[in-house]
């Protein structure tokens, strides 16, 4: 039975909200529920159906997790880089700090549950004067690595059908148009899927992440038990523990770090929730709720899939040199017989496809968000809703073109293609720690915390969470080899691809864009109290004006976060 409402017209200061709205106005639109009415003091309207529940944001938010595919398709570098040691120490430490991150970013979600979740957060947030530049780099990093998710994802999920062809046929071998081809397939048919109706997507991926868990469970359960390892039957606990294997040119402690990317770019889904609030019911208590329990139910199996590959795997160097081209479909090979290694690969693929889609749909809410205030050329266009779908379906298909044209860096070879997971990585995290670092080192007491919120911890968690992204983010562009060992093909080329975009970005910034681009922008009318001094740019008053202290604003405007100041 649904629950009650009555609506009380309150000023935005009443509201448990950081709004880019002052805290005197009043929005004069009448809401149907609490959640258009807290989404109408951050300054939007409602445009879509809230049919997300706390059950169905998990869902889209693990399955962008993807546990079992995203630990297979980057089990290279953290196996690679520091051995068994690197993986179940590296996961573990790395888990904790990942943890800081979801629950400072849960806090923000409560206090401003919009699609357009941390760009809009850092607009909020900023000292006054700076709030568009933050949201401008928060904005455009977090569309990186949304963008980068659904591609990167089917590459690795089309690497393992390959792989598996492979091993059912050993004579063949994948060519990197074949690849190539199964991949554009792949993301045709999410973004086909991504343009449904929220109905229909939310069951989608309920079923999906669904068989995530289910699929995981016993992936972790079939790995030791259908083993065909006999004396020992499991690696000792001193070597899975303490081995560390030199699979970089750097430190033991530098190869840990490094391998840290693996669980970085798998736990790098969690922020799903965020940018489906406007669609979630109670989205200021759901949405922090998932995002939270995506971080916490996936870093702990994620760990338990670690130690079960840790305390299985015979030869790390054969894994990773195998002519399967993946490590995950080679390591199964190795410890299991044929039919049964085909079985686990079979479940991973499922997981992977689901995975696939989860990243579509958070990518195209994120690319409506944005559109929706001007940041992209033909904004108009990407921030359209389907009338028929009540979904973002121009945003999900410009995700996919763009995404498509990523793809052709499979022909660039491995480590091209591979700059894909650090740049999603990176561009994730980044965007992730900006709103969370202003919240903590210059907010101060004016962060309105919402219905979900850590309390006194706040700040102490919002800080671990800065430090470490700001450790991890020059490792993960270091290159495995130095010296005159380094080649092209060895190079780590995150840096240039992450980098230059975002370089274009900051001289668009400083040569055109601050001067027309001011943040978020409010679609709802609102009552202006006691702003003669902030009446807004190219909005004039009513002729008939009183000249009083009372103003009301009837049309859409743009506001900025500084202008709150």
């Amino acid at each position: 039975m649904a629950e009650e409402y009555t609506y009380k017209r309150r000023s935005i200061g009443e509201e448990p909200v950081t709004s880019v709205l002052p805290d005197g106005d009043i929005p004069l639109d009448v809401p149907h529920n609490k959640d258009e009415e807290v989404l109408e003091a951050l300054g939007y309207k409602a445009e879509f159906k809230r049919e997300f529940t706390l059950w169905s944001s998990f869902a889209v938010s693990f399955a962008v997790l993807g546990l079992l595919p995203s630990f297979a398709t980057t089990m290279g570098y953290g196996m690679g880089y520091a051995g068994t040691a690197g993986m179940v120490w590296g996961w573990l430490i790395a888990m904790v700090f990942i943890q800081c991150v979801a629950m400072s970013m849960a806090e923000l979600c409560s206090s401003m549950p919009t699609s357009g979740g941390l760009y809009y957060a850092s607009a909020v947030l900023a000292p006054p004067g700076w709030g568009p530049f933050a949201a401008w780099i928060t904005g455009w990093s977090n569309w990186i690595g949304q963008i980068t998710g659904a591609p990167s994802v089917n590459y690795g999920n089309a690497s393992m059908i390959l792989a598996a062809a492979s091993i059912s046929h050993p004579t063949y071998t994948p060519t990197n148009y074949q690849t190539f081809l199964l991949t554009v397939l792949l993301m045709l048919i999410h973004a086909t899927i991504s343009s449904c109706p929220t109905k229909r997507i939310a069951q989608i991926n309920g079923i999906g992440s669904t068989l995530n868990v289910i699929f995981l469970i016993v992936v972790i359960i079939m790995v030791p038990a259908g083993t065909k390892r006999e004396h020992p039957k499991f690696n000792a606990s001193k070597d899975v523990w303490g081995d560390i294997y030199q699979g970089t040119a750097y430190p033991s402690g530098v190869s840990i770090l490094m391998s840290f990317i693996g669980v970085i770019w798998t736990m790098s889904g969690y922020d799903a929730p965020f940018h489906l609030s406007e669609e979630t019911a109670r989205a200021n208590v759901n949405s922090p709720r998932a995002i939270v329990l995506t971080s916490g139910v996936g870093g702990l199996f994620g760990w338990f899939l670690q130690l079960v590959v840790a305390y299985t795997v015979i030869d790390i160097p054969s894994v990773l040199e195998s002519d399967l081209g993946q490590p995950w479909a080679a390591f199964l090979l190795q410890v299991m017989p044929k039919k049964i290694a085909l079985a686990a690969l079979g479940l991973t693929v499922v997981c992977g496809f689901s995975m696939g889609q989860g990243c579509m749909v958070a990518a195209s809410r994120v690319t409506f968000a944005y559109a929706r205030d001007g940041c992209f050329p033909y904004s108009n266009i990407w921030s359209r809703v389907n009338k028929h779908t009540q979904t973002p379906v121009n945003a999900v298909w410009f995700n996919t073109a763009l995404g498509i044209c990523m793809l052709f860096l499979i022909f660039g070879g491995s480590v091209a293609i591979g700059a894909l997971f650090s740049i999603a990585a990176i561009a994730a995290f980044v965007a992730f720690t900006i709103p969370i670092f202003i919240r903590v080192f210059f907010v101060g007491d004016r962060f309105r915390k919402g219905p979900w919120n850590l309390g006194r911890f706040s700040r102490t968690i919002g800080a671990m969470a800065s430090a470490f992204v700001a450790l991890m983010a020059p490792i993960l562009c270091l290159p495995s080899v130095t010296g005159s060992n380094l080649k092209a093909n060895e190079m780590n080329w995150t840096c240039l691809v992450y980098g230059a975009p975002m370089l274009s970005i900051l001289i668009w910034w400083f040569v055109d864009a601050h001067k027309w681009f001011k943040g978020p922008k409010v679609n709802v009318e609102h009552l202006m109290l006691g702003r003669d001094a902030n009446v807004v740019e190219g909005i004039e008053k009513d002729e008939g004006s009183s000249g009083s202290d009372t103003d009301i604003h009837k049309g859409p405007s743009e506001k900025i976060a500084s202008e709150k100041q």
